[in-house]
């Protein structure tokens, strides 16, 4: 039974705690075992129903959802021997950001992926997954790394978006960001994002030049908040739900803008219903697009990189 239920989510509240009652019940017999497959089936039936129709709003609230696996729990079940990597060799490290190299059945692949905490003192620690300048000159430090070694990059975004405190200003958090850019933009070597919750403003952007952008079902990746659009077109964050809509953050709406290359989909009821099967899901998803990006000649990926972005949005020039 999940913990915790989002709004949208409480009619599986009662079928869920008569499941957890019965199956920690005593003396559990076949009868007991046949009505607790019942309920199960009464349960899966009512997710299909609820997961099958959620909006924009839902969407993003999932994204958010407490017990969503964050990049972490992903790459120790991928890899192993994942060994991290720390700091930027110029200020500090950044502990909202991980980075570090591990092999997936065999593939050496360099990760960089934005790390959220479970509690308010993980939080605290991670930053509440807001990475600080060091954070994207590691992730940045991390790439030329990859690439110096023929290694692909795959970037895990979950954020809310780059930390916007005075001293990251001071140390320059614009220009950290818009070095990535330009840095992974040439890059020459695969780079493969994954939004995994989610992608807000430039937060994201900051890890997220790639040659191929996926995104899980239930995440969301846009310029700003739906409540911080909301707050701006209407001065009232509880429109949020209508923003999200006007905003069109969903991973189809991404794909039928062309920024969105594919949606991975997540076990009936969301990733933190089932983490293992998602990452199971995610590590084939991912070794086939490395096999894909790694026919790439290495000289054409700037090329390749520059059209993709050319591609995007709609544009008209007057006469």
């Amino acid at each position: 039974m999940a913990d915790y239920l989002l709004e949208f989510e409480k009619p599986l509240e009662e079928i869920e705690q008569r499941i957890l009652a019965m199956e920690t019940s005593v003396g559990e017999d076949g009868a007991d075992a046949g009505k607790i497959r019942e309920l199960k089936e009464e349960r899966n039936k009512k997710l299909t129903e609820i997961y099958g129709s959620l909006s924009r709003w839902q969407r993003v609230q999932l994204a958010r959802h407490p017990n969503r696996p964050y990049s972490m729990d992903y790459i120790k079940e991928w890899c192993p021997d994942f060994t991290e990597l720390h700091g930027d060799r110029h200020f500090a490290d950044d502990t909202s950001v991980v980075c570090g190299l591990g092999s997936m059945d065999g593939v050496p692949v360099f990760f960089v992926g934005q790390q959220k905490g479970r509690n308010t003192k993980e939080n605290l620690y991670r930053n509440f997954g807001m990475m600080r300048p060091e954070g994207y000159r590691k992730a940045l430090r991390i790439m030329k790394l990859a690439e110096k070694f023929n290694r692909p990059v795959v970037t895990l975004v979950d954020t809310p978006g780059a930390y916007p405190g005075i001293g990251a200003e001071e140390r320059g958090q614009g220009e950290a960001i818009a070095k990535n850019l330009l840095e992974m933009a040439a890059l020459k070597t695969p780079i493969l994002t994954i939004i995994i919750g989610e992608g807000a403003s430039g937060g994201a952007l900051g890890i997220g030049v790639c040659d191929k952008m996926l995104m899980l079902e239930n995440t969301w990746y846009s310029v700003i908040s739906p409540e911080g659009c909301a707050s701006i077109l209407w001065r009232d964050s509880a429109k949020a739900s209508e923003a999200a809509d006007a905003m069109k953050v969903t991973p189809q709406d991404l794909i039928d803008m062309g920024i969105c290359d594919r949606v991975v989909p997540e076990p009936i009821g969301g990733a933190h219903r089932n983490p293992k099967e998602t990452a199971d899901i995610l590590k084939s998803v991912i070794l086939e697009e490395l096999k894909t990006l790694s026919t790439v000649d290495k000289q054409s990926f700037l090329d390749n990189r520059i059209a993709r972005y050319q591609k995007m949005g709609v544009f008209r020039e007057d006469s």
